[in-house]
């Protein structure tokens, strides 16, 4: 099998693509993931994951490089990574009662053929309302400032949601396992074996 790269730093990324118990590298890419103008929510994904699986590809040419991007979107507006406790409750208390959706872009890169699989996968997430107590005592306990949306789901902010709505409950923490499954197999990697096993 061809050399599998993750194109990330995420060690939530990390985890998930474990689970499909093949041997990868992880190498982070360098990418401005500012939006361009009037870019809508999936084509910055999918923008993102196709530049993030590009740069990685310059260092393994050999490879297939997985990119994968996200972003919330809430009344059509982006919601990025708060960075900052501050910003955290701006988001939280704008998510409070409201439904927030997740678009993660995901690219499989082949990059000695240069063939790239883009996709978008989104997920909706329908939040509780929250009162500025509840906010202020999970922000305390997790600090999500580096996640889009200021929650985990994955830890505590899963008690933040009233209920959650989608095809692959993976491309909520950032890595889209079943459309990535569908992706490898077009690569004649099949995670599970079978005649087309690489």
């Amino acid at each position: 099998m061809r050399p599998l790269i993750l194109g990330s730093s995420s060690p939530f990324r990390r985890e998930l693509l474990e689970r499909l118990q093949l041997p990868f590298q992880c190498h982070s890419p360098e990418v401005d993931e500012s939006p361009l103008p009037d870019e809508s929510p999936t084509d910055l994904v999918a923008r993102l994951a196709r530049d993030k699986a590009r740069t990685v590809a310059m260092h393994h040419p050999e490879a297939l490089i997985i990119g994968s991007d996200q972003v919330a979107e809430l009344d059509g507006r982006i919601l990025g990574k708060p960075g900052s406790h501050e910003q955290a409750v701006v988001q939280l208390r704008a998510a409070s009662g409201r439904s927030v959706v997740f678009h993660t872009g995901l690219c499989l890169l082949n990059a000695e053929t240069g063939r790239a699989q883009i996709h978008t996968v989104p997920f909706t997430v329908h939040f509780r309302t929250l009162d500025s107590a509840m906010i202020e005592h999970y922000l305390r306990r997790e600090q999500p400032y580096g996640c889009a949306g200021s929650f985990k789901s994955e830890g505590l902010g899963i008690a933040l949601f009233q209920r959650m709505e989608g095809d692959d409950p993976t491309a909520l923490i950032g890595l889209p396992l079943i459309t990535l499954v569908s992706m490898l197999r077009e690569e004649g990697v099949a995670v599970l074996g079978g005649k087309d096993s690489a």
